[in-house]
Parts: structure tokens; sequence; C-alpha cells
């Protein structure tokens, strides 16, 4: 199954594509989507969308996976990163029509069985688990294979295929 992994930004989604079968993963491809601060919030979310579906249309995952949002003290950061995600959210189930949303806590204990995993820590099991030569870079498309791992795990037990259901 190839799975798609979004972490949703406003100036940079990662993305992360990953092979899954019989529980071998293998990445695909994994990267960022940039967009200029000195652009309007409106011609960024275009960006962002123009970008996803390219890689929708490149790759034809099966699933895609995105992180819910975790939110901070600022509200301008929220409001702007959940314009960026709602865009993704639509180009992902337009595309691909397979929607799956995770928590920061499901992917961490997904990933790393410990739901309080800090940042290196999830960094060197998606390395360890993708059997990658050195962590990803930039963290965003770390982050984004975390998200692709963490549906491969969820989507593997009953549970995760009767806790969450895809939305077409």
């Amino acid at each position: 199954m190839i799975i798609l992994g979004i972490d949703p930004g406003i100036a940079i989604v990662g993305w992360g594509i990953i092979n899954s079968e019989r529980g071998v993963h293998t990445v695909i491809d994994y990267g960022v989507i940039e967009t200029p601060k000195v652009e309007m919030t409106a011609v960024r979310l275009a960006m962002i969308a123009d970008s996803m579906e390219k890689i929708i249309k490149t790759y034809k995952p099966q699933d895609t996976a995105i992180e819910e949002l975790f939110f901070t003290n600022n509200q301008k950061t929220v409001i702007r990163v959940a314009e960026a995600r709602g865009v993704l959210l639509y180009t992902a189930i337009k595309e691909c029509g397979r929607l799956f949303e995770y928590t920061p806590l499901q992917v961490k204990q997904a990933v790393t069985g410990y739901g309080r995993a800090d940042k290196k820590q999830m960094q060197q099991m998606v390395k360890t688990l993708l059997k990658l030569d050195k962590i990803p870079r930039p963290d965003d498309a770390a982050d984004a294979l975390a998200i692709a791992l963490c549906h491969a795990q969820y989507n593997r037990s009953a549970l995760g295929r009767l806790g969450i259901v895809p939305l077409k």
C-alpha cells in the first residue's frame, strides 16, 4: 500500500510517501512544500494546493494520513496553519479519496511506542523503521514520514481499521 503522510503548515508542508507491505516499510520519496512569507495568504494556500495535487498525481497513494493540529499560544499562526490544513484536507480527499487523521500523540505512540517521545527519538525511529542511512531532512519531511508510518501501523490493526474511517 502506498501511503502519503502530511505534516501541515503554512510556511512549510512536510510530505512523505512510503510503501507498506506486510509490515515492511520503504521510502518512495519525501520533501517539503515551501511558500514565501512575502506572498498573500491566499496565494500561499493556492501554492500548497497545486503542489500537493502534483504530488498525489505523481505517486498515486492509496491512503493519505495527515496530522491533526497541535495548538500553540500564537493564534495568528494557528489560524494560518488551520487554513493550510483545510486546503490539504480538501486536496487529499479530492485527489486520493481516502483520508485519515492522527493526533501528535498517536503518531508518537505508533512510531516510538511512547506518546511523549521527543523530536530526536521520533527522527531516529523514522530512520530505523525505514532503514535509512540518515535522518530525513528537513524536520517537516521526517515528521510526514512518521505520520505515514503511523497510518501503516494503525492500518494493520483491527483497532485502526475500526477507529479511523475514510471519508470516501
